[in-house]
């Protein structure tokens, strides 16, 4: 079921930029509890995020240990313009947990980016997909007044 309710304006416009936006900021939980962020390339339907990873790093070991994740959008129009969001991490390893329509959208928002490699050839290399159910988003977005502030659930 979708978090963000798009009739509403403020919604709409976090949904656009978590469809829009390159990258996110992932953030994960080390053994020893400290946090690790890292920019990832994502790909967004409302309430999932997938993103490809090489198989043998931090953010994939974290995982392992601990589901929770944060992700977060640079901030835009001056600050003005924030969307973070929470969400329990699953390492996708059988092929009917992968969301294939997910990776189908990932495909066509990064098809430039990957230049002369093609997406086959790019996966050899992220081939762990990891996929996000994100449960909270908190939002603030410009309005005529001011800046507003959503928490979502």
């Amino acid at each position: 079921m979708a978090l963000l309710d798009v009739a509403r304006g403020d919604d709409r416009h976090t949904a656009e930029r978590l469809t829009a936006e390159p990258v996110i900021w992932l953030g994960t939980v080390r053994p020893d509890g400290r946090p690790h962020h890292v920019p990832v390339w994502f790909a967004w339907h409302d309430p999932l995020v997938l993103i490809f990873s090489r198989p043998n790093t931090a953010k994939v070991r974290n995982m392992r240990v601990s589901p929770a994740v944060s992700l977060s959008l640079d901030s835009a129009d001056g600050g003005r313009d924030i969307v973070l969001a929470e969400g329990r991490a699953t390492l996708v390893t059988r092929a009917d947990q992968h969301p294939h329509f997910l990776a189908a959208k990932f495909r066509e928002k990064y098809a430039q980016s990957l230049d002369d490699t093609s997406f086959e050839q790019w996966r050899a290399t992220f081939s762990q997909p990891l996929l996000i159910h994100v449960q909270r988003i908190t939002a603030w977005t410009r309005t005529a007044t001011g800046v507003a502030y959503r928490v979502v659930p």
